[in-house]
């Protein structure tokens, strides 16, 4: 049984994440998806709990083909022992699959086998610039999974997201 791990913060879920997961559907017997800085929420950076980011990843994933866990991991302040934590929250596993330079040396420093995906679209498919799409009411609905952007309408996300980055 070979288990990988995939880590992002999914502010929100978006094409990008679901390309990456289902090139690793292909790779490893199941995924371990770990939902990162789980602690934060309504914030610019961060607008999403780490509940509505588990319901964005599983809605998104119904037809994924690989049994996979979503598991919310808290930040942990000191880098050298954020692979620890993230391993005493996660089960087992035998790969990284991460693009992120310092999650790919603290894992390779831990001794685990990192692999980094190729990132989709990387230069629209970012978190970040759906945050601002959301935010100045350009497209951004074609990003995500359609999935995904039902539950940003349930939480009414865009709206959180516009009334968080006012000014007082």
């Amino acid at each position: 049984m070979k288990r990988g791990f995939y880590i992002g913060r999914f502010q929100p879920y978006h094409n990008g994440h679901q390309s990456v997961l289902e090139h690793i559907a292909d790779k490893v017997d199941e995924i371990i998806i770990g939902i990162g800085s789980a602690q934060l929420s309504h914030q610019v950076d961060n607008p999403f709990t780490s509940g509505e980011r588990v319901l964005m990843i599983t809605r998104a994933l119904t037809s994924l083909g690989c049994p996979y866990y979503v598991i919310p991991i808290e930040d942990v302040r000191r880098n050298a022992l954020w692979v620890a934590h993230v391993r005493s929250m996660a089960p087992p596993f035998d790969i990284c699959y991460s693009s992120n330079p310092l999650v790919v040396r603290l894992f390779r420093e831990a001794g685990v086998n990192v692999q980094s995906p190729a990132m989709y679209e990387r230069e629209t498919l970012s978190g970040t610039e759906i945050r601002r799409r959301m935010l100045h009411g350009e497209p951004w609905k074609k990003l995500v999974p359609p999935a995904v952007a039902q539950v940003l309408k349930e939480i009414d996300g865009v709206g959180r997201l516009r009334q968080i980055a006012r000014d007082d």
